[in-house]
Order: C-alpha cells, then structure tokens, then sequence
C-alpha cells in the first residue's frame, strides 16, 4: 500500500470501515461523541483522505466511501511497525507481543493452528 495515513485519518476510515458509505457529516457526529472533535476538524481529515486517495465523495449530501479496506491497512501498519521497531523481524514483534499478556489455554491454541496453517 502507497498511501500512509496517520492517526486521526484512520480514525476517520475506522468510521467508514465500521459504518460503511454515509455522509461526512455522520462522521463527524460519531468522531464529535468518541473523541470531541468539532466538524472542521474531521472534515479536514476527510479532504485530506480524499487527496490521498483513501475515501471517495459523491453527492449529494457530501456521502463517504472507504477506498482502501481496512485489512490493507493493518498489514502495512504491521509491516512498517516489524521494520521500524523488531528490525524486519516478525518472529521478535511476536515474541514481544507472547510476552506481554497472560494468555488463555483458548488464544495459546488458537496461535498454534495459526502456526501450524503457516507451515
């Protein structure tokens, strides 16, 4: 994926990803409730995205469309996270993330066949 988008931009697409197409003003109010931002603000964003060309507008009434889906984007999230942070390695990031958490006997398994499928 080329295009990098950043934290409040992907609260943005987290809006669209979770309601789908509605209008700019819609995500405004349900990132007005979460986070207090006043309209401007995430029409801003919304352009932003726009620019970038993560979400498409159409009218009328200003209507929101996702452009990238959100799986795209956790995998280059995670991509760059393993480049910048575990130097390229995937087995450190999950070796960092076993390590933080007590997991359940449900998860540990659930780990193992997902290993298991990568083998």
């Amino acid at each position: 994926m080329d295009i990098k988008l950043y934290d409040a931009e992907l609260k943005v697409m987290g809006v669209l990803w979770n309601e789908g197409v509605c209008p700019a003003r819609h995500v405004a109010e349900v990132l007005k409730d979460e986070f207090g931002w006043n309209i401007n603000t995430t029409y801003t964003l919304i352009k932003r995205c726009i620019k970038k060309g993560a979400i498409e507008r159409s009218e009328p009434n200003f209507m929101c469309q996702a452009l990238i889906p959100k799986e795209e984007v956790q995998k280059a999230e995670t991509d760059e996270l393993i480049n910048k942070i575990y130097d390229g390695s995937a087995d450190k990031l999950f070796a960092a993330l076993l390590g933080r958490k007590k997991l359940s006997v449900e998860q540990i398994e659930k780990l193992k066949q997902i290993v298991e499928d990568l083998e």
